[in-house]
């Protein structure tokens, strides 16, 4: 009897998330917004970190550079976590899976659980916060964007989202735990 409850509840939630992909996937019917959401996710990409990292010792000083290095090397334990994560969970991306979904630019990989962009973005946002917390007003809205156009472009569900988040954070207290 628990199996038949069990597979109940879990088809309720894969249907319930579900309708928030096709929900939130519905703003970007709008070009505008479309084209916002790919710009943020296009910054996720890396750009924004790479920058980032590189600017913090021009802007804050030669205590600056070990910062950067934390998150240089977060970046790369975040690189192997989540690769490790896709390679054996292969969970299809919503626009492959759920017909009302448009793809709403290309994806980086094939698979969709952890977003990595959420990853990098919680990761790297709360190192660089714990030494400059005035670089919060930009890095937490930054981060929140760019985890909601993952969703919004079709290519990633709301768990992925969140696991990306979790293992995100996990990633910046390792990253803070580094001796330089």
């Amino acid at each position: 009897m628990n199996s038949v409850r069990d597979s109940l509840l879990l088809q309720r939630a894969i249907e319930f998330e579900s309708s928030i992909c096709t929900r939130v996937n519905r703003v970007c019917r709008r070009k505008w917004l479309k084209i916002f959401f790919s710009a943020i996710s296009r910054l996720g990409d890396g750009i924004l970190w790479y920058a980032l990292t590189l600017v913090l010792p021009l802007v804050y000083g030669y205590d600056a550079i070990a910062v950067s290095l934390r998150m240089a090397i977060t970046g790369i334990l975040g690189l192997i976590v989540y690769k490790i994560i896709k390679r054996h969970t292969e969970r299809p991306r919503p626009y492959s899976v759920l017909k009302d979904i448009k793809l709403g630019t290309a994806p980086l990989d094939k698979y969709s659980f952890p977003s990595g962009h959420t990853l990098h973005a919680v990761s790297f946002s709360l190192i660089c916060i714990q030494y400059y917390p005035q670089l919060a007003w930009f890095l937490i809205p930054a981060s929140l964007l760019i985890a909601l156009s993952r969703v919004a472009l079709g290519l990633h569900y709301p768990t992925d989202v969140l696991a990306g988040a979790a293992i995100g954070y996990l990633l910046s207290l390792v990253g803070t735990m580094i001796i330089l």
